[in-house]
């Protein structure tokens, strides 16, 4: 069975890889992990660390999709109320 690791156990021995005070080998024993997934997480993290520092186009995005949610709302009680109107005018 496969051991699962906690992200932020991943993080702390990855940053101390990238810190390089203790070797792969003593990061590895020290958080009982094969040494090629500490090689492994500090690539990822090196990787991806601009990602931590991209919030703006997130909320950017964000903001764009809920902007489309309230149209297509807006559009919805638009056509409900043109679909009421027509029934009720031709049962008249």
């Amino acid at each position: 069975m496969r051991k699962k690791i906690d992200p932020a156990i991943k993080a702390k021995a990855a940053l101390d890889a990238l810190k390089g005070e203790l070797t792969i080998a003593e990061i590895a024993a020290k958080y009982q992990v094969h040494p090629n997934m500490i090689t492994g997480w500090r690539r990822e993290l090196l990787d991806n660390a601009s990602g931590i520092f991209d919030h703006a186009k997130e909320r950017r995005a964000a903001v764009d999709i809920q902007e489309k949610i309230d149209d297509l709302h807006k559009t919805i009680g638009e056509i409900t109320m043109e679909s009421d109107w027509l029934k009720k005018s031709s049962i008249s």
